[in-house]
């Protein structure tokens, strides 16, 4: 009797947390990101433009204050020079301590931006899961991962073109947004960013460039971390195949006289 009614709580418990999380939020697409998987690693060139992006469009609103200018030019990274680094934060403004501002240096953060409220997305493709899986088990995240970086893409991406007004204020419909409807306007569209090496500047395009550079801010050493635990997992293998091959040698001897 305990059995089946602990069995039953599970299984009510599991069905309940599963309802609340399939009704977090729409349908995310699953872009196929260069940084995905074991071996992924970052396109230099596509967090280039996402920082583009981000500069132009983006950062009229949010903020990436937890990322340092300077780590814009580390291998692996947007991977920027040294001249193109300071030339870059010198067009940006920062708190100089006293009231007043100055321009900005590779040593400095990204200025914080809290002029409409809006989030800062330093950590929001780590901290946005985009894939819940069946029922909202999570069983996705297994297999394609947390999905942050395709969430932002897909929200970006995600708007109707619908709107309506509600206490005052313009709300837009999302079909990927949990509650439907933002108050964010769409924030790109077909042409608005020019890119130097003449990449595909479309809406979606777009989208995933300025995913992959906010994927980036949120997890600047992913690929040294995944280098390293690939080292450490071989070793593991090596260590666990000499230490087998060692205790079958040792009673190797003990087993023939027995």
């Amino acid at each position: 009797m305990t059995k089946r009614t602990i069995l039953a709580a599970l299984v009510a418990f599991g069905l309940g947390v599963g309802g609340v999380q399939a009704s977090e939020g729409g349908h995310v697409t699953d872009f196929a990101f260069s940084f995905e998987g074991p071996f992924g690693t970052y396109d230099q060139h596509q967090l280039q433009r996402g920082l583009q992006v981000f500069t132009e469009v983006c950062s009229a609103c949010h903020g990436i204050h937890q990322v340092s200018l300077r780590n814009l030019g580390d291998v692996g990274g947007p991977a920027l020079s040294k001249d193109q680094v300071k030339a870059y934060a010198a067009q940006l403004e920062v708190d100089d301590g006293n009231g007043d501002t100055r321009p900005a240096k590779p040593s400095d953060k990204f200025p914080a931006n809290t002029s409409v409220g809006a989030p800062d997305l330093s950590l929001m493709a780590k901290a946005r899961a985009g894939f819940h899986g069946p029922m909202g088990l999570g069983i996705n995240q297994i297999v394609k991962g947390m999905g942050g970086a395709e969430y932002i893409a897909s929200f970006v991406t995600g708007f109707t073109g619908k709107s309506k007004e509600l206490a005052g204020s313009t709300l837009y419909e999302n079909h990927v947004f949990p509650a439907g409807w933002t108050r964010m306007a769409p924030p790109l569209e077909d042409g608005q960013v020019e890119f130097a090496d003449g990449s595909p500047n479309d809406a979606k395009s777009m989208a995933q460039d300025v995913a992959a550079f906010l994927m980036w801010t949120a997890e600047p050493k992913m690929t040294i971390r995944k280098k390293t635990g690939l080292l450490v997992v071989s070793f593991l293998v090596l260590l666990s195949a000499l230490l087998y091959l060692s205790n079958k040698q040792l009673w190797s001897g003990p087993k023939r006289k027995g």
